[in-house]
């Protein structure tokens, strides 16, 4: 039976209805600092913790709940004599159930600008020792961490009148996984940001299960990293269509991190996480007419994203070609009224550029453990970039140079991008050989009509012979972009030179495997 309620919660989401419904099932409520100054302006009945421990709160609330009235009671065994016995030595109260959450760590440490001091208030330790206490005495307490569990524990003690030990267990669960989550998150803070620390835990909480995984066979959910908002890619939200598949989200984030390079009006088409076609232009209609055109057979049935407010036109035009998702800032009411008339296409806003948080990581599964490295998202400069072989790049081809760059980073590798206009017009990635990569790219833009003649070409990482480039100046292409260190970068030079072209080496390379 549960007679005995501590509450202690940050997050008071739900919490008047919570207890409320506690108090009409007969439950005495304790509660501390503005726990209970909440309860008690819905003029429900509560016990302060200081009048259990009979020591008022101190030091601006650090210590109010460490106190042996207050663990005693958690931590109790009812079918332990000498525990009773201690109990009623003391005169101490058991509790039966302990609602607590904790202080947003994780939300204050990934706000722009947050002080050291903020940050360490942040650290919660009364919350986490009476949840752990709570959920290790599991049997006999009941463990609530969130409120999203306040309306199944209410209907299984109105309906029963009791809570199974079947769902203590699972409550237990949660909340040890939901301390541990919180304690990492602190941890990787306090580490040295700009290394690599001995214990590495990444604290993850799960969004929403998808209907599977990369393929039907296997099972898929999406988490939120701790600190990251609770959207779908941290600032994504779904305003119309069908549920979002695991293939989609990360389609999407590819084409996300791509539109982020852009400040000018740009789109990005995206199949299998590379992108198809990829432009910018002086509006939107015109950077998504050029990215289409890059690669109109792949497009089919993938994701669109652009950086601008999607208005009726451009959403006309949509609605006309078969694509899985469309992404933007905004869309025009008129706009989600057309896009909403296409059967099952997911429409999501990102309403803000996404800030990169400091010491961000990118992980890969590997069997037995994880590889740990920085994310990848540095833009290289021209100022830093040297002209290598040939005069100097024209303006425009400085600019069809550095679009093609940007993109390439994006494109599995071997990766090679060739532009003209600000738009790519052929993509070849994810090649064993550098050359078949520069091969096929030249294949898709004559496949699809392009001209050529003075295009540019980037390369993610050097050209280790001179046969890449050469096929490249064949068929019109004027200036490459490429990092250099190749043991035959002089070999490649002398072929630059030859085909009367231009080369700028970028001095960094942008593998994506």
């Amino acid at each position: 039976m549960i007679e005995r309620a501590l509450l202690s919660v940050y997050d008071k989401t739900g919490l008047d209805q919570f207890a409320t419904g506690l108090r009409d099932l007969g439950v005495e409520l304790v509660a501390s600092g503005g726990t209970r100054a909440v309860l008690t302006e819905q003029n429900l009945p509560v016990t302060d913790v200081s009048a259990l421990t009979a020591t008022p709160e101190m030091m601006g609330g650090r210590v109010k709940t460490l106190h042996p009235r207050i663990h005693a009671g958690i931590l109790a065994r009812r079918d332990q004599p000498d525990d009773i016995d201690a109990l009623e030595e003391n005169d101490i109260r058991p509790f039966d159930l302990v609602c607590v959450n904790l202080y947003p760590f994780g939300d204050i440490v990934a706000r722009k600008d947050t002080t050291e001091e903020a940050a360490v208030e942040m650290v919660d330790i009364g919350g986490p020792a009476m949840l752990r206490a709570a959920a290790k005495n599991f049997v006999h307490v009941v463990p609530i961490c969130s409120s999203e569990q306040y309306d199944f524990v209410l209907s299984e003690l109105q309906s029963k009148g009791e809570i199974s030990v079947a769902t203590r267990r699972e409550l237990a669960a949660e909340a040890f996984a939901y301390t541990a989550a919180y304690e990492a998150t602190i941890a990787n803070w306090f580490a040295d940001r700009e290394s690599f620390p001995d214990k590495l835990i990444v604290p993850l909480r799960k969004v929403t299960d998808l209907s599977y995984g990369e393929n039907p066979h296997q099972r898929g959910a999406y988490y939120v990293e701790a600190g990251a908002r609770r959207h779908l890619l941290s600032r994504v939200d779904q305003l119309g269509g069908k549920a979002l598949s695991f293939n989609n989200l990360n389609d999407l984030n590819a084409a996300r991190l791509i539109i982020e390079e852009f400040a000018v009006p740009a789109c990005a088409i995206i199949k299998h996480a590379n992108p198809c076609g990829v432009a910018v232009g002086g509006s939107l209609i015109e950077a998504y007419t050029k990215a289409l055109a890059s690669d109109p057979v792949s497009a089919f049935g993938g994701v669109v994203a652009v950086n601008r407010s999607i208005d009726s036109e451009l959403a006309q035009i949509l609605s006309e070609q078969f694509i899985e998702v469309v992404m933007a800032p905004s869309f025009s009411d008129d706009a989600l009224e057309s896009l909403g008339r296409r059967d099952g296409l997911r429409i999501l806003a990102n309403e803000e550029r996404r800030r990169q948080i400091p010491g961000e990581r990118d992980y890969r599964r590997v069997m037995g453990g994880m590889l740990v490295q920085d994310v990848d998202s540095d833009l290289d400069e021209r100022d830093a970039m040297e002209v290598a072989a040939g005069n100097a790049p024209s303006e425009t081809e400085w600019g069809d140079l550095l679009f093609a760059w940007r993109v390439a980073k994006h494109v599995a590798s071997n990766a090679i991008v060739l532009s003209k206009d600000l738009a790519t017009i052929g993509i070849g990635g994810g090649q064993m050989s550098r050359v078949d990569a520069v091969k096929i790219a030249i294949a898709k833009a004559l496949e699809h009509g392009h001209d050529l003649k003075g295009s540019v070409l980037a390369s993610d990482a050097f050209f280790p012979f001179a046969d890449g480039p050469a096929a490249a100046f064949d068929v019109g292409v004027v200036a490459i972009i490429q990092p250099g260190g190749s043991k035959r970068d002089a070999e490649v030079i002398e072929a630059v030179e030859k085909a009367d072209a231009r080369m700028v080496l970028s001095g960094r390379r942008h593998f994506r495997h």
